[in-house]
C-alpha cells in the first residue's frame, strides 16, 4: 500500500464504506448517465457541459471500482490515489486510465472554473468517457 493511499486513509479522505459493494450497480448506472447526458449536450454544442458531464461519467465509474473494494471517497484526488493503489499497482488496471482520469479532471475544472472550453475538449472528455467506463464494465462482471 503507497504512502499517498496511507495518507488518504489517515486524513479520512478515503474510509471504510460497509455498504459499498451495494452500491455499485447504482454508480455505473449514474456513469451511464452522465456520459448519454454528455453526448446529448455535444449534438446540442453545449461544450462546457459535455466536458462536465464526461467527468462525471469518470468519477462515478472510478466510485463504481472503489465501492467494489469497499471503500468511499472524500475526495476526487483520493480516489485517483485509490484507483491507483487498488488496481494498478495489482495490475487490474493500466496506469493509462488513472492518466484518463487526471486529464479528464483538469478539463473539467477548465470549463467550470476557467470557462476555458471547446468542441475539441468536449470531444476528448467524451471519448475518455467511454474508454474509463467500458474498463470499468469489465473489470466488476
Amino acid at each position: 500500500m503507497n504512502e499517498a493511499f496511507k495518507e488518504c486513509l489517515k486524513n479520512r479522505r478515503i474510509i471504510p464504506f460497509p455498504r459499498a459493494k451495494g452500491l455499485v450497480k447504482k454508480e455505473l448506472a449514474a456513469a451511464e448517465d452522465d456520459l448519454a447526458e454528455a453526448k446529448d449536450r455535444l449534438k446540442n454544442n453545449k461544450h462546457k457541459y459535455a466536458t462536465i458531464n464526461s467527468y462525471y461519467s469518470i468519477f462515478h465509474a472510478a466510485r463504481a471500482l472503489l465501492y467494489s473494494k469497499g471503500y468511499r471517497e472524500r475526495s476526487h484526488h483520493c480516489l485517483s490515489i485509490a484507483m491507483e493503489t487498488l488496481f494498478v499497482e495489482t495490475g487490474k488496471m493500466s496506469n493509462r486510465f488513472i492518466q484518463i482520469f487526471k486529464n479528464s479532471m483538469s478539463l473539467r475544472e477548465n470549463a467550470d472554473y476557467s470557462g476555458s472550453f471547446s468542441k475539441e475538449s468536449a470531444l476528448l472528455s467524451i471519448s475518455y468517457a467511454q474508454e474509463f467506463l467500458e474498463m470499468a464494465m469489465t473489470l466488476l462482471r
